[in-house]
């Protein structure tokens, strides 16, 4: 793939070569606070007009590792990408240091069918991940809260931290929990040092159970397949975000939680794919009908949110080809216009 600097490509049709974007570029395109805004004034639209079959998602001979292939193209002319990403998923890689999830998205024209660019998905499926919960939170999360519970260290974890805090700025402590407590402990120092939210505490901690109950946002990023949270725990008026669960068998909560909150998704798929709503489902815990609704439903006003300070809330999320296409499109666009 032929590679052009950025001064070369000033608009979608200005070059016949492909960009490529790296990790290193892409972060210093997008921050978490310009990706929450961007999903939330084009999110509306654009899930109107953009197809996504299924995931195709096919096992790997080799230790549960996964291939996932989510494409995404648009109806109408009014969008002009086409988009797919590729992801790998070999969770035993944090033995080798290396990131679970890793990935390319490819953004083509949708009027030529122009390769246009090529970038790194890792990355970007941090910041859509994250943002996404972001997003989430502004429409579930008391507007007080004042602590933040992370449940998970891994790659995902600062993530959501800074998400979470660029949408609900009233948060003040976060509260990082791993089963390795070193992990928890080296994330919260990172952020400390970082200075990047004034007035914000950061701490490790060893005990879940302990400081769960703690939690005004509980955001939970593992690959855990028995629940971590205890419904029971959660304090009146908690958000619980759950991004990790991406199948049956996943889970990061109890029924318990399920039982007591509120619970919206970011998309239908979470219905069939998420451990802790499968699992609730079956157990008759709670019923499809009975979910509060997506993420689109909220931003436009279809579904109302929290409904009082003391109402508990669930938002699971296991992610989309909609969110990929748009959070690919502002770092394009972001890069052309540089």
């Amino acid at each position: 793939m032929a590679v052009t600097n950025k001064d070369e490509t000033s608009s979608t049709n200005a070059s016949s070569s492909p960009i490529l974007i790296s990790a290193d570029s892409l972060c210093t395109i997008l921050t978490h606070h310009t990706l929450i805004n961007h999903f939330r004034s084009t999110l509306p639209q654009a899930s109107t007009i953009l197809q996504t079959p299924i995931r195709q998602h096919y096992s790997l001979s080799s230790s549960s590792s996964s291939l996932l292939l989510m494409p995404c193209w648009p109806s109408s002319p009014s969008f002009p990408y086409v988009g797919v990403k590729l992801v790998t998923h070999f969770p035993q890689n944090s033995a080798l240091n290396l990131p679970g999830v890793q990935g390319s998205y490819v953004l083509f024209s949708s009027t030529t069918g122009q390769t246009l660019a090529s970038m790194d998905s890792t990355e970007l499926t941090l910041y859509r991940t994250s943002c996404v919960s972001g997003l989430a939170s502004k429409y579930l999360a008391r507007h007080d809260s004042q602590v933040l519970v992370m449940v998970g260290a891994g790659a995902l974890a600062p993530h959501l931290i800074k998400a979470h805090l660029s949408a609900v700025p009233s948060l003040r402590k976060v509260l990082v929990w791993n089963r390795t407590v070193e992990k928890a402990a080296t994330l919260a120092n990172k952020l400390k040092e970082s200075g990047e939210f004034a007035g914000v505490c950061f701490e490790g901690c060893g005990c879940l159970d302990e400081v769960v109950g703690l939690g005004d946002i509980v955001s939970c990023a593992t690959n855990s397949e028995t629940p971590l949270v205890k419904g029971g725990r959660l304090k009146a008026g908690a958000h619980l975000d759950l991004v990790g669960s991406f199948k049956p068998s996943m889970m990061e909560c109890d029924d318990e939680a399920i039982r007591r909150g509120r619970v919206f998704v970011d998309n239908e798929a979470a219905i069939d794919e998420a451990g802790e709503l499968v699992g609730a489902f079956e157990r008759g815990v709670i019923k499809k009908d009975e979910i509060g609704g997506c993420l689109v439903e909220l931003v436009r006003g279809d579904k109302v949110g929290r409904s009082s300070s003391e109402q508990i809330t669930v938002f699971k999320s296991v992610g989309s080809a909609v969110v990929d296409m748009i959070a690919a499109q502002l770092v394009y666009e972001t890069y052309t216009r540089s």
